[in-house]
């Protein structure tokens, strides 16, 4: 099985999503969604995890984390 391995890019903006959407006044739903998104990232590991060719950038793998959220990915062997 693969491994995920996180970029600090991808966790600064984690963090400011949740950041964001907690200054609206929810703290708890800006965490959930940080535990959502990250929660299925970790699914990556899984190749039959569902992802999509890259669309917002080509050549590269997106994961739906959300209807308003893309993770973007590199894969490698491992």
């Amino acid at each position: 099985m693969k491994r995920v391995k996180r970029t600090q890019t991808y966790l600064d903006d984690l963090n400011a999503i949740e950041t964001r959407i907690a200054e609206q006044g929810s703290l708890q739903a800006a965490v959930n969604l940080w535990l959502q998104i990250d929660h299925q990232v970790d699914l990556l590991a899984d190749p039959n995890h569902p992802r999509r060719k890259g669309l917002v950038v080509p050549d590269a793998i997106e994961l739906v984390a959300h209807s308003n959220y893309l993770v973007i990915l590199e894969e490698d062997e491992t």
